[in-house]
C-alpha cells in the first residue's frame, strides 16, 4: 500500500489484494446496517465513520491483521471480555488476524454497543 493520501474509503479499499478488500468491506456492510445514517470519512488515513459529530469506529488493514478501533470504553471491553480473549486487544484496538475468518456476530455487537454509547453522550 504505497498511497497515503486517500479521499474515499474506495480509494483506502482498492490499495488492497482482493481477499483483504472483501474482508474490510464486510467490516463496512456491518456498519451501515447497524448505523445507516453514519457518514463515511478517512480519518487519519483510514475509513471512519461518524454519527454526528462524532466517531463510531475506524478499520485500518495490515498484512496480518484487520484492526477496528475507537477510543474502546471500559464498559464495552467489559462487556465483550470473553468473547474478546485469543484477539489482541488494546484500550483503542481489536486485532482480528487475516488467517482466521471474521467474527461477524462479534463485530456487529460491538458496532451497536458503540452506536449507544455515542447516542448517550
Amino acid at each position: 500500500m504505497a498511497k497515503t493520501d486517500f479521499k474515499t474509503i474506495d480509494e483506502y479499499h482498492n490499495a488492497f489484494p482482493a481477499e483483504i478488500q472483501e474482508r474490510m468491506q464486510q467490516l463496512r456492510n456491518i456498519v451501515k446496517e447497524v448505523a445507516p445514517d453514519a457518514i463515511e470519512v478517512i480519518s487519519y488515513q483510514i475509513p471512519a465513520f461518524k454519527t454526528g459529530k462524532k466517531f463510531l469506529v475506524y478499520y485500518a488493514a495490515f498484512a496480518k491483521h484487520i484492526t477496528l478501533s475507537s477510543p474502546w470504553s471500559q464498559a464495552l471491553l467489559q462487556a465483550f471480555e470473553k468473547e474478546l480473549k485469543g484477539f489482541k486487544v488494546s484500550r483503542s484496538a481489536i486485532q482480528f488476524p487475516n488467517d482466521k475468518p471474521l467474527p461477524l456476530d462479534l463485530i456487529k455487537r460491538i458496532v451497536i454497543f458503540r452506536k449507544k454509547e455515542n447516542e448517550a453522550a
